[in-house]
C-alpha cells in the first residue's frame, strides 16, 4: 500500500501547490495494533511557495484554508497542517503532532524540517500539558466504556493513554508509538500482563470495534493509575515559558528556502 499512498501525495502536492515535507501513519497501524481490516490514516505537513505567505491574508485566515482533507474511500484517510500551522502546535506541545514525529512508518521525507523539529522536542516538550491531555482521554473514555461487554477500541483508548502518561512522567520525553513496547517496559504485574496480551491478540485478529470481556484486572489497573497520574500532575509546576519562536521562526525560513516544486 506504500506506493498508492505516496502517489496520491504527489498527486495532492500537484493539485494544491504545495510540497509535503513529512508524510506518516498515525493510528493502529503506527501502534502496531492493526489488523487486516484497520484502516490507513496518513497524516502530513506541507508548505506553501514563498510568494503566498507574502499576503495581506495569512495562512488560516480568510479562504487560505491550513489544513488539507482527502478521504476518497473508507480504508485511506489522508489529513494535513499547514506548516506555520504545525510549528505554532509544536510550540504548545500538541500531543497530535508530537504522536506523527514519532510515527515508525513514515511515507515521505522532503525536507529537513522534521528533523529540525524533532531536534527542538528537549527544549518544547510540556510534560505536564501532555500528561493531563492523555489522562483526561482515558478518563473520558473509562466514563464510556460499557463494562459487561466492553469495545476493543475502548479498551485500547483507555490503556494507551495511560501508558503514554507513565512514560512522560517517568522520562519527561516523549514515548516511542509502539504500543506492546509500552506495556513491556511499564507494565510488571504477571496478570496485568496476561490480559494485555490477549488484548493485543484480540485486537490485531478481530474487528476493531469487536467486543470483549474478562478484563477486570486491566480496567482496575487502569483507575488505579489515573489516580496515581493525576496526583503526580497535580506535583508538577508549569513550564517557565521557553522561548523558542525564534527558532520556530527560523526553522519556517529554512523550509521556505528550501522550497522547490
Amino acid at each position: 500500500m506504500k506506493q498508492p499512498i505516496i502517489e496520491r501525495l504527489e498527486q495532492i502536492e500537484k493539485n494544491y501547490y504545495v510540497k509535503i515535507l513529512f508524510a506518516c501513519e498515525a493510528g493502529s497501524r503506527a501502534w502496531g495494533l492493526n489488523s487486516d481490516s484497520s484502516d490507513y490514516d496518513v497524516r502530513f505537513i506541507y508548505i506553501h511557495p514563498p510568494e503566498v505567505y507574502l499576503s495581506i491574508d495569512p495562512i488560516g485566515t480568510k479562504n487560505n484554508r491550513d489544513v488539507i482533507d482527502v478521504q476518497e474511500h473508507v480504508e485511506l484517510d489522508i489529513h494535513g497542517w499547514e506548516i506555520t500551522k504545525a510549528l505554532r502546535l509544536l510550540r504548545k506541545s500538541n500531543p497530535s503532532l508530537l504522536e506523527w514525529l514519532h510515527s515508525p512508518i513514515v511515507y515521505y521525507i522532503n525536507s529537513s524540517s522534521t528533523e529540525r523539529m524533532k531536534r527542538l522536542l528537549p527544549k518544547i516538550l510540556n510534560q505536564k500539558a501532555c500528561m493531563i491531555h492523555y489522562v483526561n482521554m482515558a478518563k473520558n473514555n473509562l466514563q464510556q466504556l460499557q463494562r459487561k461487554n466492553p469495545e476493543i477500541k475502548t479498551v485500547i483508548n483507555i490503556i494507551r493513554p495511560i501508558l503514554i502518561a507513565k512514560w512522560l512522567e517517568k522520562t519527561n520525553q516523549f514515548p516511542p508509538m509502539d504500543f506492546i513496547q509500552l506495556c513491556e517496559t511499564l507494565v510488571t504485574d504477571g496478570e496485568i500482563q496476561n490480559e494485555l496480551h490477549t488484548l493485543i491478540h484480540q485486537k490485531v485478529t478481530t474487528n476493531y470495534n469487536h467486543h470483549v470481556n474478562h478484563f477486570d484486572k486491566l480496567l482496575r489497573y487502569a483507575e488505579s493509575e489515573l489516580i496515581h497520574l493525576e496526583a503526580t500532575i497535580q506535583q508538577l509546576k508549569n513550564p517557565t515559558g521557553k522561548q523558542v519562536t525564534e527558532k520556530l521562526n527560523r526553522l519556517f525560513r529554512n523550509a521556505l528556502d528550501e522550497f522547490e516544486m
